[in-house]
């Protein structure tokens, strides 16, 4: 797929790892890392660890040879309340690259978008230089936390805020431009710009066409092979939803979050409360399968 739309960049996650490490193309990158865990050896949950960050690397660096930007690799979500925990992940996975003639520079660390994640990411940015993107983003707040924490890019999730929205509420089909997550997304952007944030927002989860045209104009998006597929047979041509200059002339109010506003404004949110504690859980919950097969 990779070779067919020739993106810029790429990213993985513990879900699509699960999925591609199953496939019997992709048998010899499982083969590889289980040797480098025997091989480091240590109890068998250590072996299990290092091949398991040993597959991640080995994916992102097949990834690597087939574009010319970055690649997106994530730390174990079950360290998404352990700010320490995800800073010493990071670095190891850095190392790993390091080990396969691949630079930092070439790498996102995705880390989740909770307060310890976000933290995290300062400490990796501004002390080891390690570019990170806040994946599972899906409130106002956790997008300005982001932004004072100085990340290098953002991954605030369209199709999962649609999601929930037709599963709570009686409206179950939107339109493009009143879609909850296009709305989401473009209010983020808007605040970035206005305020002249550096970090990057990259629209990420869409569920049809109509979500990634409505937000032409974004710094990045993070589409699917099977939506590419859709978008290439549409020959019309887009104009720019968000800009920079309508950005600036938007109303929106410059905040600041420390831990405990970050708290409530986030808890005020219950739509991104229930997803991101559901993306966790469904991260983890890849990450224990992909280890029992490693087992």
């Amino acid at each position: 797929a990779i070779d067919e739309y020739k993106p810029l960049d790429a990213t993985t996650n513990p879900s699509l790892i699960l999925a591609a490490a199953q496939m019997p193309a992709y048998q010899k990158l499982v083969d590889d890392a289980v040797a480098y865990g025997k091989k480091l050896g240590g109890s068998e949950e250590e072996q299990i660890k290092n091949a398991s960050d040993k597959l991640f690397v080995l994916f992102g660096a097949e990834i690597l040879k087939r574009i010319p930007g970055r690649v997106s690799t994530e730390v174990d979500a079950r360290l998404s309340f352990d700010k320490e925990g995800m800073i010493q992940r990071a670095r190891r996975l850095i190392d790993l690259y390091k080990e396969v003639g691949v630079g930092k520079d070439r790498i996102l660390i995705k880390l989740s978008s909770t307060w310890e994640g976000i933290q995290a990411g300062r400490v990796l940015e501004a002390e080891y230089g390690i570019h990170c993107n806040m994946t599972l983003l899906f409130s106002f707040a956790q997008a300005v936390a982001c932004a004072e924490a100085g990340v290098t890019l953002i991954s605030p999730f369209v199709g999962r805020i649609l999601d929930w929205y037709v599963a709570n509420g009686d409206k179950k089909t939107y339109e493009p431009s009143e879609d909850p997550g296009v709305k989401s997304v473009t209010k983020i952007y808007n605040y970035y710009k206005k305020f002249g944030y550096k970090t990057i927002v990259m629209g990420a989860s869409f569920r049809n066409t109509g979500q990634i045209k409505a937000l032409t104009g974004c710094d990045y998006l993070t589409i699917s092979p099977k939506l590419l597929a859709e978008l290439s047979k549409e020959h019309v041509k887009l104009t720019p939803t968000l800009s920079v200059k309508e950005a600036q002339a938007c109303n929106l109010e410059k905040i600041h979050l420390d831990e405990k506003a970050f708290r409530w404004h986030h808890n005020e949110d219950q739509m991104a409360v229930e997803k991101l504690s559901d993306g966790i859980r469904k991260f983890a919950a890849d990450a224990v399968k992909l280890e029992r097969m490693l087992k």
